[in-house]
């Protein structure tokens, strides 16, 4: 019998499509994965593409220690939206502390940031938030993914491939 791994994958208005949907059909592959999706209040809301995503529950109802990894897309707008969500940087700082798998992309370091996550870590995200990363205390690297400790980030969804393979990778052999 698998051990079965909980994904927490991060929506909410304006996500970028690409960055929401490729997590969500790749972690879905994994026969060892169970996905779950949160938003802010647990509203439905639309990707920056007009695509309706229908969440399981309310950032504010996640409970960390049920879940083994955490997803956090990009979109310019969309984290500018997320970043003020208090429940979510709480989760994102949570999941950090435990060394819980985390995978972001894109803006979606931003939270990363927020959360007090970067500080001397190796960290990609797009290239308009180098500075920011750096300002932050993390040391920009852009690669297809990569990886420092439980963090596994990438600048853009050119690189989703290798990227999801590194989380899948990491979430499986994290010990806990």
């Amino acid at each position: 019998m698998l051990d079965t791994k909980k994904i927490l994958l991060i929506g909410g208005k304006h996500i970028q499509d690409h960055e929401f949907f490729y997590p969500f059909y790749r972690i879905s592959e994994e026969s060892d994965f169970v996905l779950t999706i949160a938003t802010p209040l647990g509203e439905p809301c639309e990707t920056n593409k007009g695509t309706r995503i229908n969440p399981d529950l309310a950032l504010e109802a996640v409970d960390v220690k049920n879940y083994d990894g955490l997803i956090i897309p990009g979109g310019a707008l969309a984290i500018e939206y997320l970043r003020q969500n208090k429940s979510l940087i709480a989760l994102t700082k949570e999941f950090n502390g435990l060394r819980k798998a985390i995978a972001s992309i894109c803006q979606g370091s931003q939270i990363l940031i927020s959360a007090k996550a970067v500080s001397g870590r190796t960290v990609s995200g797009y290239y308009s938030i180098r500075d920011d990363i750096e300002n932050a205390g993390g040391i920009y690297q852009d690669s297809p993914a990569v990886i420092d400790r439980n963090l596994v980030t990438t600048a853009h969804y050119k690189d989703m491939g290798p990227w999801m393979h590194e989380f899948i990778k990491k979430v499986r052999s994290q010990k806990l």
